[in-house]
């Protein structure tokens, strides 16, 4: 029995830490795309990297004590208060500095106080998306109504072309904001091939957890839907798909590509600009 209890001890813990991590991606992953952020971070000082820690803590403090990012929530005594408060904080650093390495924003060549800085001031939002995972992404309360109502389930394929639409519009909102900006063509020109496959599964993955494993509305009614490609891993690769093609487009429609232009610089532009796209676009699968 305690051996049993000490797994699913872990096991909640860890559902807790994905999905705070997956909020922290979905409220995060705009402003990891802003140059000005990197600069500011580059060129700050200890005193203001201070300041921004001890804003993160009293914010996601406060938030802890009317929900915070765990699925089951309790009474909380304020030393676990704290401790969540620091889990959230180092949720959010150790989200930001992946992307950032990922993104070729750190490297081996970043100096330690410009790498401190950029992940502070990168992880601002990331720590507020962990805070606040539950409070707007948490379980709906319809459960109990729509299994009543089973009878007006839509069909196999209205299912689909629900979700995606719902992708496509979701990773459009994205890419529409970050598109326009000179962000996508800096970091193409920074990362290497591997780096691209490395930024696809990181896409993937991410995709993935928001979508079937953080536990955020109905997942369980999700893994269950019928439709055309709805099965976790199935959907998880067809929705990345519509959101290169909306990631792509938005670079057309903006002139950061033309027709003229080599396939490779198509499909490293979009690779880039794909990996907000498809959060965006699981943010809009969870909206339906």
């Amino acid at each position: 029995m305690a051996v049993k209890h000490k797994h699913n001890s872990f096991k909640s813990e860890l559902n807790d830490i994905v999905r705070g991590a997956c909020g922290g991606f979905l409220f995060g992953i705009p402003l990891l795309y802003t140059m000005e952020v990197w600069w500011v971070g580059s060129l700050v000082k200890a005193q203001l990297m201070m300041s921004a820690i001890a804003l993160m803590f009293v914010v996601v403090f406060l938030l802890n004590k009317t929900e915070g990012f765990r699925k089951i929530q309790r009474r909380k005594r304020p030393y676990e208060s704290i401790t969540d408060t620091i889990e959230a904080i180092a949720i959010g650093i150790i989200c930001s500095a992946l992307m950032l390495i990922l993104l070729r924003e750190i490297t081996i060549a970043t100096s330690l106080k410009e790498a401190i800085g950029k992940i502070i001031f990168e992880s601002v939002p990331f720590t507020f998306g962990v805070a606040l995972a539950n409070q707007f992404l948490g379980e709906s309360n319809n459960n109990q109504e729509s299994s009543h109502n089973n009878h007006q389930k839509p069909s196999n394929l209205n299912a689909t072309f629900a979700d995606l639409g719902a992708t496509l519009i979701g990773a459009t909102v994205i890419a529409f904001n970050i598109a326009p900006t000179d962000e996508v063509t800096m970091i193409v020109a920074a990362v290497s091939a591997p780096w691209l496959l490395a930024i696809m599964a990181a896409s993937l993955v991410i995709s993935y957890a928001i979508v079937f494993q953080a536990g955020f509305s109905d997942q369980q009614k999700r893994k269950q839907q019928k439709g055309i490609f709805q099965r976790p891993l199935s959907e998880t690769v067809i929705s990345y798909l519509v959101s290169l093609i909306a990631s792509a487009f938005m670079l057309w429609f903006f002139h950061k590509l033309s027709f003229s232009n080599p396939w490779s610089m198509w499909l490293e532009n979009t690779l880039i600009l794909g990996l907000p796209a498809t959060i965006g676009g699981a943010a809009g699968r969870l909206a339906i």
